[in-house]
Formats: C-alpha cells, sequence, structure tokens
C-alpha cells in the first residue's frame, strides 16, 4: 500500500491499555503512520506503566493525549472521538472492554469510545482465563452486537511460561485489519458475518517425489488470507486451512498448517462439518507422484526414470456433494490460461459448487500478487465481474455474495441453521 496524500490522511485513534502487549503496538504505530495515518496515541494510565508518553509522541509525531483534564477549553474527550476515522485499542484489555461494553467515560479512552461514530476495533490480549470467562465474552457480544469489531487474540506465548489463547496478534496483522475497516468506512460498522462459521483453504499444496522434491505450484496464499482476514472483521469465526503459506497467521482466524492435498481434504472435510461456508481458495494439486521414495532420487548417467502420477482426491467436488448442512454455502477458485469463462462454466457444472471464482493465471497474474481480477460465476447462471484491485477487493465481493445466498435460505442476520 503506497502512502497517502496529506489531502487523503485519515484520523486514525489508537487507544492502548495497560497490558504487557502494549509494546507490540509501538509496531502498529509505525505501520500507521508510514502508511500515511495520522494517528493520535490515546494511551490509559496503566499502559504508560509499560510504554512512556514520550514514546508515544515521537512515533506518532502527534502530541499524546492521556487526561481527560489536558487542554480542557478543546474538550478533548468529546473532540477526539469525533474527528476519528476509526479507533482501534491495542492491546484491549479485558477491563477496558467491560468498562466500555457498560458505556462507562471515566478516563479519556473510554470517554473517546463513547463519542467515536466511526468503526471501532478491539484487539484483545490477556491471559486466557480472563479472555475464556464469561464476563468478558459477553462483553465480547455487546461490543460486537453494537457494531464494533472484536478480534479474538490470538494462541502463543503470554507472560512468564505461560502459553494459550489471549496473545495479541502481531502488528503487521492488526494493521491489515485497520487497513480493511477504513476501507469499508461506515459499513465497518456492520458486523454482517456475525455468528457465522467459515472455512477457507489456502496456499499450494506440496506432492513428495522424494524428501527434497516435490510437485506443487505458485499459489502464495494470499487471496486465502485476505478472504480469511476480511471474514474475521466482519464477525465470522474463521478457520484456515494453510497449505505451505509463509505469512503471518491472519488476525482472528483458527489456521490449521498441511502440506499435501491429502492432508488438506481431511483437515476441511473435518473443519467443514459444521461449517455455514466453504471457501477453497488454495491451490490444490490435480496429481501426486504414485510413488513417494524415501532417499533422494540421485542423478545417474542415463535417462532420468519418469515419475509415474497418480490423481489426487478432488475436495471440491466432495464438498459440494456430501454437504452436512443443506444451507451450506461452497465456493470454488479455478486459475485458468485461456477461455477463462468458458473453463470456469464446465467446472462449475462439475464440482457441483454454488459459487465458481474465475481468474486468468500467468506472469504477473493473480498468483504471488497483492493484487486479483476475477469473475464469480453463480449456479444460478449470473456473473459478478471484480476488477483488478487488492486481494481484500475481491474478498468483500465474494462475502457479500455468500451473505446474499444465505439470506435466500433463511436470512442473513447470524442466525446459524440447524445441522
Amino acid at each position: 500500500m503506497g502512502r497517502l496524500d496529506r489531502a487523503e490522511r485519515q484520523c486514525v485513534i489508537l487507544g492502548v491499555s495497560g497490558g504487557i502487549a502494549a509494546y507490540k503496538a509501538c509496531e502498529l504505530l509505525r505501520l500507521c503512520t508510514e502508511a500515511g495515518y495520522l494517528v493520535h496515541v490515546v494511551p490509559t494510565a496503566a499502559a504508560l506503566r509499560f510504554v512512556g508518553e514520550a514514546t508515544w509522541a515521537a512515533l506518532s509525531g502527534q502530541p499524546v493525549a492521556t487526561e481527560v483534564w489536558d487542554d480542557v477549553h478543546e474538550v478533548p474527550h468529546v473532540r477526539i472521538g469525533r474527528t476519528a476515522d476509526l479507533v482501534m485499542v491495542a492491546p484491549a484489555t479485558a477491563d477496558v472492554m467491560a468498562r466500555a461494553a457498560n458505556g462507562m467515560a471515566d478516563d479519556l479512552l473510554t470517554a473517546t469510545l463513547l463519542t467515536a461514530r466511526c468503526p471501532v476495533v478491539y484487539a484483545p490480549a490477556m491471559h486466557t482465563e480472563m479472555w475464556e470467562h464469561a464476563a468478558t465474552q459477553a462483553n465480547v457480544a455487546t461490543l460486537r452486537s453494537r457494531g464494533a469489531v472484536v478480534v479474538p487474540p490470538a494462541e502463543g506465548r503470554l507472560t512468564g511460561s505461560d502459553t494459550g489463547t489471549g496473545r495479541l496478534p502481531e502488528p503487521a496483522e492488526l494493521f491489515e485489519v485497520a487497513r480493511r475497516v477504513l476501507a469499508r468506512g461506515t459499513a465497518g460498522l456492520k458486523p454482517d458475518l456475525l455468528g457465522r462459521r467459515v472455512v477457507v483453504s489456502a496456499g499450494g499444496t506440496r506432492e513428495h517425489i522424494d524428501p527434497v522434491r516435490f510437485i506443487s505450484n505458485r499459489s502464495s496464499g494470499r487471496q486465502g488470507y485476505a478472504l480469511a482476514r476480511t471474514a474475521a472483521v466482519r464477525g465470522a469465526e474463521v478457520t484456515v486451512i494453510a497449505a505451505n503459506v509463509d505469512l503471518p497467521d491472519p488476525a482472528g482466524a483458527k489456521v490449521i498448517k498441511v502440506t499435501s492435498a491429502e492432508e488438506l481434504r481431511a483437515a476441511v472435510v473435518d473443519a467443514a462439518a459444521f461449517a455455514d461456508a466453504v471457501v477453497m481458495a488454495a491451490a490444490v494439486a490435480d496429481f501426486r507422484p504414485a510413488e513417494r521414495r524415501d532417499i533422494k532420487i540421485k542423478k545417474t548417467g542415463g535417462e532420468p526414470e519418469p515419475i509415474r502420477l497418480t490423481h489426487n482426491p478432488d475436495v471440491l467436488t466432495e464438498l459440494s456433494a456430501h454437504r452436512r448442512r443443506s444451507d451450506q454455502v461452497v465456493v470454488g477458485f479455478a486459475a485458468e490460461t485461456h477461455d477463462v469463462i468458458a473453463q470456469g462454466r464446465a467446472k462449475l457444472d462439475r464440482k457441483g459448487c454454488d459459487l465458481l471464482v474465475v481468474n486468468q493465471v500467468g506472469e504477473g497474474l493473480a498468483f504471488e500478487s497483492p493484487d486479483n481480477a476475477a469473475v464469480v460465476l453463480s449456479a444460478d447462471g449470473s456473473a459478478v465481474e471484480v476488477p483488478l484491485g487488492p486481494k481484500e477487493d475481491l474478498a468483500d465481493v465474494l462475502w457479500d455474495l455468500v451473505a446474499d445466498r444465505w439470506g435466500a435460505t433463511g436470512g442473513a442476520d447470524g442466525r446459524r441453521g440447524t445441522n
């Protein structure tokens, strides 16, 4: 993403509450300012015990607001929230979310949250027991019901020797969340996938020939991760089946790593059992070696021995034919080099999925690129063209179409269908 022109600069309020993960917010602040956003940091008193006011001022290039009583004539507790395009609280402690959910305004940050009329994002970070407590989950549900985006914490190392759910997602991923919410504007206030469970496959499978060689493709996983990140921002519970993806885990998503097509099939089928939607964005190898050698194949003086191939399972066809739920939406992807629409229509008929995203691939197209262009074909014969743009744009269009299908089968208000 290029730096914004001065006239286009959007105002981000970065709220920082008192958790050890406050140090990570420094990197998030840097990413936002480098992208051209005008960032004002509003730390709580407890946050300043972890990172000092001078650090926030130096990194943001802006004065730091810490107290309701500072510059009283400017009424900061009202002005700051009114002028923001986005308020992001990272880390968001259990205490701050509890106070926000209950409409309290006993410091500058909670007063700002109460006066904000822009999208609000919370990135919780706390110990596992605090995150899982019924009170915290009730507060999260309340905040989401009011339109806030709550990015679930990641799993990993916490303070001391503790590990578990409660870790602040990586700053680069939180920046992507902020960027997507800002791009959606006021639509960011509507988590329209709230209560939905979705499964997204991403990346490219590897089929090993021997311990050091494999058959694969050029898929980076960027489109699948954009789909996962966007779904999480819009409120969905997201599981990603990632095949050989070298990217940070999408904020708010559970990631299951796999290597081969058979491993991907097992993971997707298991995760899809009670999912509202399954999006097969991964590039799954059609074939694998019939025999995998246990030792490296050595070069000899003669012609190399041919590698006999066998078919991999057709995961998309299996998912479409054996749905555990009648209202489950299944989406496929088709990468084509020629006759894109004709090839896509034929594949849609063969696979039996509800939607098929068809894009042209080749040098500099789709694979390993931050941008994508596609046509989304529907089983009802319709087609939606998505012009070249960031892969997150295609993700938003696709989730809109998925939500439309849920609406046609019983409402898109977040209620799950019956099993």
